[in-house]
């Protein structure tokens, strides 16, 4: 059952979760850095999502009749926009959740009104919307919260949830580095153009 909006206290450390019909509300602590990162010994457990690697850490809330958005800002580059879909795809493979919607906060369609309705038409009964974005700021502080609380205006029965963005886990550590590491063997003339650069020249050594 969800929890109630009026029972969260949004300074509190624990909350993890900003829930839907309540668009103004404040940065939630956890968010809130200290000014020296050789000092945040609680990263790892505090801010960083469970992994396979560390056993997980919680059991995986996610039920029949939940629908998931995943939502990215958005470009007029239409490739940009495909690569969306790509990983939504790869997502709801891996995860085995039935409806995974894509959407885009702007720019391009299916907006989030788009994927919130083709969610609902699926049978959930539940939506949650991950933000595709690294860091909060101000489209997960206001846009995001407001155009999703826009689309659920349509479907009273349905509760929804916005999650933080990727933030700081500790697997994006790899991801960067895997990509580092490709781009400076394709530079070398070791791999092929990766699909984020195919076709476009810009993984090159500039002098």
């Amino acid at each position: 059952m969800a929890a109630s909006s009026s029972s969260l206290n949004f300074s509190s450390p624990k909350t993890r979760l900003e829930l839907g019909r309540r668009p103004n509300w404040s940065v939630p602590n956890f968010v809130k850095l200290r000014r020296d990162p050789s000092k945040i010994k609680y990263l790892p457990s505090r801010l960083c999502v469970a992994s396979a690697a560390n056993g997980g850490g919680f059991r995986n809330p996610v039920v029949d009749g939940d629908g998931i958005i995943i939502v990215d800002h958005g470009s007029r580059r239409k490739e940009s926009n495909l690569m969306l879909n790509e990983f939504v795809v790869m997502f709801r493979d891996k995860t085995k959740y039935p409806i995974v919607e894509p959407a885009h906060m702007e720019l391009a369609e299916p907006s989030i009104k788009d994927a919130f309705d083709s969610c609902v038409r699926q049978g959930a009964r539940r939506v949650i919307v991950s933000p595709f974005f690294l860091f909060p700021g101000r489209h997960w502080h206001q846009d995001i919260p407001s155009l999703t609380a826009a689309a659920a205006k349509e479907h009273p029965e349905v509760s929804y949830v916005i999650t933080a963005p990727l933030g700081l886990h500790e697997l994006l550590v790899d991801v960067v580095n895997d990509r580092i590491t490709y781009c400076l063997n394709h530079v070398t003339g070791e791999k092929e153009e990766c699909s984020v650069c195919a076709g476009t020249g810009k993984c090159q050594l500039y002098n």
